[in-house]
Formats: C-alpha cells, sequence, structure tokens
C-alpha cells in the first residue's frame, strides 16, 4: 500500500475493497502489529526473492513448532495459491521473504531462525491466525506463457528440451 500522509506517530493509506477481499487486513485491529518495509529501489542490493506485495491469498497457521533454535511454521491454504508453491523455493509471509522447506497438497512449512522471529510480526502470530501469502512470480509467468492461446516459440516441449522444467 502506498502511504498517503505521514502524522507525528501514525501514517494513512487508501484500501481499496480488492485488498479487503483477498488480505488478512480485514481481521487486523488497532494495536495489532504488520510488518513494514520500503520499495525497493532499483539501484539496491538485492538480498532474498523480489516482494511485490501483490499477494495471492492468505492461509492459517496450523502449527508452530520450535526446534532447538528454529521455529517451524506450517500454513494451510487454498489449491490456487498451493500450485504456486515448491519446496526450496521463495515465500513471503505478510511480507516477509521465506523459503519454503516443506510441500505437500494441503501446507507448507517454513523454518525461521531468531532473528527473523525478533524482528518480524511473526512472534505475535498463534495458531488459527491469518497470514497474507506471495508466491514466487516467476511461477505465474511460467503458467501464463504455457498456456497462452497463441503458442510461441517458448512452450512445454522448449522448456524440457532446455532443462527448464
Amino acid at each position: 500500500m502506498t502511504v498517503t500522509k505521514i502524522n507525528e506517530n501514525s501514517y494513512e493509506t487508501d484500501v481499496m475493497p480488492e485488498t479487503m477481499k483477498r488480505s488478512s487486513l480485514k481481521n487486523v485491529k488497532n494495536n495489532d502489529y504488520v510488518n513494514l518495509e520500503r520499495a525497493l529501489r532499483l539501484d539496491s542490493r538485492l538480498g532474498g526473492h523480489i516482494v511485490s506485495g501483490h499477494i495471492d491469498g492468505t492461509g492459517e497457521i496450523t502449527n508452530i513448532k520450535q526446534d532447538e533454535n528454529a521455529i517451524w511454521y506450517t500454513i494451510n491454504t487454498s489449491k490456487e495459491v498451493m500450485k504456486y508453491i515448491v519446496e526450496k523455493g521463495s515465500i513471503a509471509i505478510d511480507g516477509i521473504s521465506l523459503t519454503v522447506a516443506m510441500v505437500n497438497n494441503q501446507n507448507f512449512k517454513v523454518s525461521i531462525i531468531p532473528h527473523t522471529q525478533e524482528e518480524t510480526n511473526l512472534q505475535y502470530k498463534k495458531i488459527k491466525d491469518i497470514v497474507n501469502i506471495e508466491c514466487d512470480v516467476i511461477g505465474k509467468y511460467v503458467e501464463k506463457l504455457l498456456n497462452k492461446e497463441d503458442k510461441s516459440s517458448i512452450n512445454k516441449e522448449f522448456l524440457l528440451e532446455n532443462g527448464f522444467i
């Protein structure tokens, strides 16, 4: 979202109905924590994956488990979102760029380090909380190219022959 006004201890944004429909923002209450990041500058170092803030849907935290210094989060989401989630691929949960550690047909898991837990709103999340999910954009572009009506020279056979899939 774009900040439209900055006050002494707060800021304002405009929120459109599409954002409320697709995101967990409809569940946010006063004093809830959210993750904020400035937009990426093109002359900046890119660490992690490209996160646009354009979420694909929401998911529900179904398990949180401590594992020595790591914390595992299990998240259930819809089939429409799950199809873009791959093990060792990138995902953003509430805007936090993470690596998918495990995926099956119903859910996926991420394992986070203490620093991520301490510096993000994940430290306040509980089982049954709803989170925003943004999948890696590359899978969506590949799907669109493979399903085009007007077939170009880039097709499934081309991608297979050249080791992309």
